[in-house]
């Protein structure tokens, strides 16, 4: 799926193996996705983890809150693994964890990486006696594991003695800076706890999330200078829609941009019906605009003005850019390099033909009062020019023929009876039988 790397230096970390997924700096920058299934539906969840794997998530992060979700989550690999679905599960475990990795092995071992919020361990000497139970199980199975912190559920009894000692001191925190050097202390000393008890350092990854831009851009600041471990990015509670797109947009990309980041999560609120999988496209479209990383080819669409009355350019567009993006789980495979073409839709004769040349392949649209013709550029020449109803038809053919023309095959198409090449194919598929 990686065709390049960016420019812009990486800061240095370890590299750890998440299954067979590398998160490090000498790696590309991971996407990941998260679950709203209940876990204890294994149909439902398999469903949900290979609608993420499809839309290009690399990593799957399920809920394993109760008896009754761990107890599945081996049945769903299981599932997975028939569906040849390889993406890598990680638990998110709260509370209890320390009691399902004991009580379910299956879970434990079928996990590629456990997720591990400090705050939510245990209160008083059991938060030491909790937290050492999952990294003996991470050691048992040799499992990676993020040690997540959260602002919203930062452990109070930490934050309490902060408090105290910040009161006495001569040159006390702000309320905001004392928050995030709680975080940031509460990562790295569970962090150095971990590796006490004897987890490798290269088997973990951490995190600091909160909810605000300037918050979230300050802490990871400081905490990539304080350690080399892999850093996991999100915007927490990121928000729904354009609030959570644009938010969690602007945050990543300042970290990024400085290289700080090994794995990001786009944290979007789904709107009704919205499928999970938009907060993966976010995601990618954030690595993919800065130059970091290409996952699909994007389109070149102008916004429209006056001379572009008719929303035909509009429409084309858009069935372009769906149309590729739907195409790329079985393009990445036969076609690689792919998800770097570059396509342009153009609504008039103003920037039309520029930037048509500049893209693999490019359409300039007839504007308001220009002649009803549409010509076309490969790779910068002008190669032919559509007219009348079947424009958009047309150019999905020349498209099409580009990318079989201009991509070395990579292997055979997988068949289709075992391994699935859409999401349709796959809900045939009688997952009840599979246990």
């Amino acid at each position: 799926m990686v065709s390049q790397f960016s420019t812009i230096p990486r800061r240095q970390s370890q590299q750890v193996a998440i299954g067979h997924v590398l998160v490090g700096s000498e790696s590309p920058v991971v996407v990941q996705s998260m679950t709203n299934t209940d876990t204890a539906d294994a149909d439902g969840t398999a469903r949900q983890v290979f609608e993420l794997w499809q839309a290009g998530s690399e990593l799957v992060r399920i809920t394993v809150n109760s008896p009754e979700a761990a107890a599945q989550v081996g049945l769903i690999r299981r599932k997975l693994d028939a569906m040849g679905c390889n993406v890598p599960l990680i638990g998110d475990f709260h509370y209890n964890g320390h009691k399902l990795l004991a009580q379910y092995p299956d879970c434990a071992e079928a996990l590629a990486k456990y997720r591990i919020n400090p705050g939510n361990v245990g209160k008083g000497s059991k938060r030491d006696e909790q937290f050492a139970a999952m990294i003996e199980t991470a050691i048992q199975y040799n499992k990676p594991v993020r040690i997540g912190v959260n602002w919203g559920s930062l452990d109070q009894e930490k934050m309490a003695r902060m408090m105290d000692e910040n009161a006495q001191s001569a040159n006390p925190l702000s309320s905001d800076a004392l928050m995030r050097e709680a975080l940031i202390q509460s990562a790295l000393e569970s962090a150095a706890q971990a590796e006490a008890i004897g987890l490798a350092s290269d088997k973990i990854i951490i995190s600091c999330k909160v909810s605000n831009v300037q918050d979230l851009v300050t802490v990871y600041g400081d905490l990539g200078a304080r350690c080399n471990y892999p850093l996991h990015l999100g915007l927490t509670e990121a928000g729904m829609g354009s609030k959570g797109i644009v938010a969690s947009t602007a945050a990543l990309s300042l970290l990024l941009q400085q290289g700080i980041g090994d794995t990001i999560r786009v944290s979007l609120t789904p709107q009704p019906g919205e499928s999970r999988t938009t907060e993966v496209v976010v995601a990618q479209e954030i690595l993919q605009t800065m130059g970091i990383r290409s996952f699909t080819p994007l389109v070149t669409a102008c916004p429209g003005c006056g001379r572009t009355t008719s929303t035909y350019f509009q429409e084309l567009a858009q069935k372009i850019q769906r149309y590729l993006r739907e195409q790329m789980p079985i393009w990445r495979s036969q076609y690689p390099g792919v998800e770097t073409m570059s396509v342009a839709v153009m609504g008039c004769v103003v920037n039309g033909p520029g930037e048509s040349k500049l893209a693999n392949i490019g359409i300039s649209l007839p504007g308001t009062g220009e002649t009803p013709v549409a010509p076309v550029f490969v790779d910068g020449e002008k190669t032919v020019t559509l007219k009348g109803d079947a424009i958009a038809e047309e150019f999905q053919v020349i498209v099409e023929n580009y990318v079989q023309k201009n991509y070395v095959e990579g292997g055979k198409l997988r068949q289709a009876h075992t391994l699935p090449t859409s999401i349709k194919e796959y809900k045939t598929i009688p997952l009840k039988a599979i246990s």
